[in-house]
Formats: structure tokens, sequence, C-alpha cells
């Protein structure tokens, strides 16, 4: 594939300007299609222990959506890079999320929204579904544990969690256990020996992700026809 076009970008956030990347398909015909019917938002890990848009399972995240037709968006949390403001415990970053959601609506009108997140990321994402209503919500080891969740609503889309089972940062069990306990079940994918940041595992990480969501591939240009 094709590396995707990029473009930094400022977009205003309620703790001042957020700090994002847009990547959108290089492949020339993807690309003829003017107006996607859907794009992607990736949410990073915890910004007080590194986390940015730069880490590999977002960029893995955000690659499998250009890779099927869907541009995609990662972004630095609120005091992360160069975004405004400071780590304010899953609230404002989720405040965060719903602004780049927004500014995707207004850059492509009409199109559904991919929303993914890995870690903290994972949970941030949940929480901004209840509001942002995916068409689809990718969470990858959601860090439930380190956010406040209760009074967070079920997603109500199709919506996939990948865990390693030898996850050390966000314990396995207490992921599966919410998991259960959510009125829209989610699709779980347990991957044996994986730890947290899924060193060695990103092409399974991919390949699991690809599989969820490659049905809703976009339609090929009908431009020239």
């Amino acid at each position: 594939m094709r590396p995707p076009r990029a473009e930094r970008v400022r977009i205003a956030g309620p703790a001042g300007g957020i700090d994002a990347l847009v990547e959108t398909p290089a492949d020339d015909r993807v690309a003829a299609v003017a107006s996607p019917s859907r794009f992607g938002v990736v949410c990073h890990p915890h910004p007080l222990y590194g986390g940015t848009l730069d880490n590999k399972v977002v960029y893995t995240l955000a690659r499998a959506f250009v890779e099927l037709g869907v541009p995609a968006i990662r972004f630095n949390f609120r005091g992360v890079g160069a975004s405004a403001g400071r780590y304010d415990e899953g609230r404002g970053e989720t405040a965060d999320a719903l602004a780049v959601i927004a500014y995707g609506r207004e850059r492509w009108p009409g199109a559904s929204l991919w929303l993914a997140g890995f870690s903290f990321g994972g949970a941030v994402a949940v929480r901004a579904a209840a509001q942002a209503a995916p068409e689809r919500l990718v969470t990858v080891a959601p860090g439930i544990t380190r956010v406040v969740m209760e009074g967070v609503a079920s997603p109500a889309c199709p919506w996939l969690i990948v865990q390693g089972d030898a996850d050390d940062v966000i314990e396995p069990a207490a992921v599966l256990d919410w998991a259960k306990r959510q009125a829209t079940a989610p699709v779980v994918s347990l991957l044996p020996g994986a730890g947290h940041f899924f060193h060695g595992r990103l092409h399974e990480l991919r390949a699991t992700v690809l599989d969820f969501l490659g049905p809703q591939k976009e339609p090929p240009s009908t431009a020239g026809e």
C-alpha cells in the first residue's frame, strides 16, 4: 500500500488548539472518491505515561483505516505535544475526542464515524461513543481501570475489543468481566501471549482489526465511467 497523504492540522478544542494528523488514502482509485462515506478517529494512550498520536498501536489502527480507504485522524490530547491544556483524568480528553470528531464531520459531511482507541484512549473512545454514535468502535486493551467508566453508556454500535492475555498494565480479566456486563456485547479477540504494547504482535492486531472492519470497504470510484 502506498503511504497515505499526511496533513498536520490544528483543531479548535475546549482547552485550546488540538494538534492532529489527518491521513488520507493515496491510492488513486480510493482518492477519486471526493466525499468518503466514512472517516476514522484514533485516541492515544495515557498522556502522563508517554502516550501520543505517534504511538505504534495508534499508528497501526490509523493505517488499518486508511488501508480500507477511510481517512484517519490521529491527535494529541490536551497537554500532549503541541496541544493546549492540561491532563484532565479522561473527562477533558473525552471532550477533546468529541471536538476532533466534530472537525471530521464538518470536513466530510454525511460521513459515518469509525472510532478507535488504545489503552487510556480506548476508554476515552468508549466514553465519547455515547455522544458521538460511531458506526464502528475498536478498542485495544481499553484502560477501563484507569479512567472513570461508572455511568458510561454501553456503545450501541458493532464493537471490537482486542486484548492481550499477557497484559501487565490493564488486567485482562477486568476487561473481559467489564465486556460481559455491556448491554451491547462486543466482539472480543484475546491474543494469547500478547502484552499491553503488542510487541511483535502488531501484524496480528492489524489483521484482527481489518477482519472486523473489512466488509465495510469503500466502494470503487465510478469517476470517468
